[in-house]
């Protein structure tokens, strides 16, 4: 996939780099004020801690900022991007901008690596909409790849006031070669079941296993509905059928498909498509309805991998990243 990232037109995309809660207001006043002057509304979508801190200095700014929750919408960073397609469309194709903090340290290890896969992809995301994103990053926080993951993802970086362009970012890649890796292997404890052309069978095998580790009903609905998605695409674009696999951690059910096909379009699922468009629905439906998706994909074939968490779904927030 990597050489499709390096014709396509890009966002204005920026890492803003803080090391004090002075510094993330300057950061991010001196992005919104710039589209302020020119009339563009703002979008500010961060955790609660800097939610607040923000608001302090932002807020009043005659309607034309707007604000989110980013561990609601953003909780699967594979819907922030239609988020942010949504503002900017609600606004007719005008020039808009966006604060989105999608890093804080509530994240697992595995939301974390999806969400720098979700930065890589926003600039490939935006191409038709007039789009600045703001991403702001702590430099202070103990995990110091964020921060160079940043570097690998964004096209240009700020810090103290000052843009510059990053000398890691390759326009040629869609993800940096360092977070695209192959998933980690099924754990022992798996059970897996091979399916070829009955979704009924898939179908009694997720929601028996969902069933048996305490999954709430309703979110076992949805996970049936998400593996059902995935195994009709295993139909419609391979012949030699798939496998399904359910394990437990502490803390959630996670399922994987896998098969022979290969996803050539790296920003499916993040757009939304009419039922009878040109494919990509069913990917979307898994996103809206799972609490992380993981898509590895190659010409040997792709892994898919949902995760749904056990407890109580509503977003844990923490310090921002």
């Amino acid at each position: 996939m990597g050489d499709l990232a390096g014709n396509r037109p890009r966002a204005d995309h920026y890492a803003g780099f803080y090391d004090s809660a002075a510094g993330l207001v300057a950061c991010v006043r001196q992005f919104v004020e710039q589209g302020l002057d020119d009339a563009e509304p703002v979008l500010i979508a961060a955790p609660d801690s800097s939610t607040r801190l923000l608001r302090e200095h932002l807020d009043g700014q005659g309607g034309l900022v707007s604000w989110a929750d980013m561990t609601v919408i953003g909780d699967n960073p594979a819907r922030i991007i239609p988020a942010i397609r949504s503002f900017a469309s609600s606004h007719h194709g005008g020039p808009v901008r966006c604060v989105a903090q999608s890093l804080w340290t509530g994240r697992t290890a595995e939301q974390r690596l999806e969400t720098i896969r979700h930065e890589a992809l926003i600039n490939l995301a935006f191409a038709d909409i007039p789009v600045s994103i703001l991403c702001p990053y702590d430099v202070t926080l103990p995990d110091a790849g964020i921060a160079a993951s940043a570097r690998l993802t964004h096209p240009i970086l700020i810090r103290n006031g000052a843009a510059q362009p990053s000398p890691a970012y390759n326009a040629g890649t869609t993800f940096p070669a360092e977070y695209d890796g192959a998933l980690d292997p099924a754990p022992d404890d798996a059970v897996s079941l091979p399916y070829r052309d009955d979704l009924h069978l898939v179908r009694a095998f997720v929601s028996e296993h969902a069933t048996g580790a305490g999954l709430a009903q309703r979110r076992i609905a949805d996970l049936v509905i998400a593996i059902s998605e995935l195994a009709a695409n295993t139909y419609r674009h391979t012949a030699a059928g798939g496998m399904v696999s359910v394990w437990v951690t502490a803390s959630e059910l996670i399922c994987q498909i896998e098969d022979t096909g290969h996803i050539a379009e790296p920003l499916v699922g993040r757009r939304r498509r009419l039922p009878d468009g040109n494919g990509g629905q069913g990917l979307w439906v898994v996103h809206e309805l799972c609490d992380l998706v993981e898509i590895r994909t190659g010409p040997a074939g792709t892994k898919v991998r949902v995760h749904m968490q056990l407890g109580p779904t509503a977003p844990a927030g923490g310090d921002a990243a």
